[in-house]
């Protein structure tokens, strides 16, 4: 019997594999480059901050938690993580944190879960719906790990009793956090879209 031969396989041409690589390094550089920009953003919004509860003058909402989920719906949950880390580091190096190293924990413990809950929803429903679900999701996430979260570090940074933490859980944290994740899930979704072309433009 004749034996037909095998056809070799076909070699990938060196010019195709090197375009792609030049495309994945310049893809690289613009993600950067992007988030970049978005922590500048951040850091620059951090300037502004205000007191929401006349109770609570010390818990003070932060306007430069919405750049920073915009990005997270832009890039990604993770990209989204290391703005926040950067943004607030380097706002405690620049500018410095009114708490000093609890509230860049703090910040960043509240500020992490929101991105990474809602990012990561919306990165697997990338709709209105996908954006409002994730940005809904994401607050009660953070408004609930934030009460183990003061229960467990604001008695050691604050040089109080937990007790005393208790009873600002019902008067402060939580209706803090809650008007917190409502401002940022309402201007978030408004901005949202309208940014995403330039977000998304290179």
């Amino acid at each position: 019997m004749r034996t037909t031969p095998q056809e070799k396989p076909k070699k990938t041409p060196k010019k195709t594999v090197r375009v792609g690589a030049e495309a994945q390094r310049h893809h690289r550089t613009v993600m950067l480059a992007k988030m970049g920009l978005m922590v500048a953003i951040s850091v620059i919004c951090s300037l502004i901050h205000f007191p929401i509860l006349p109770a609570a003058p010390f818990l003070e909402f932060e306007v430069s938690d919405i750049p920073i989920l915009i990005a997270a719906f832009a890039f990604g949950p993770l990209p989204g993580l290391v703005i926040a880390a950067l943004s607030i580091l380097l706002h405690d190096v620049l500018i410095g944190m009114a708490n000093g190293p609890y509230g860049m924990i703090m910040h960043m413990i509240a500020i992490g879960m929101y991105v990474f809950v809602s990012g990561s929803i919306y990165k697997k429903f990338k709709s209105r719906r996908g954006a409002l679900t994730g940005l809904i999701l994401g607050g009660l996430c953070m408004v609930l790990v934030m009460i183990p979260a003061n229960i467990l570090i604001t008695p050691h940074f604050m040089v109080t009793s937990v007790e005393f933490v208790y009873g600002m859980i019902p008067t402060a944290i939580l209706p803090f956090n809650l008007i917190k994740f409502a401002i940022n899930a309402v201007v978030v979704f408004l901005l949202y879209k309208r940014l995403s072309p330039f977000l998304h433009k290179w």
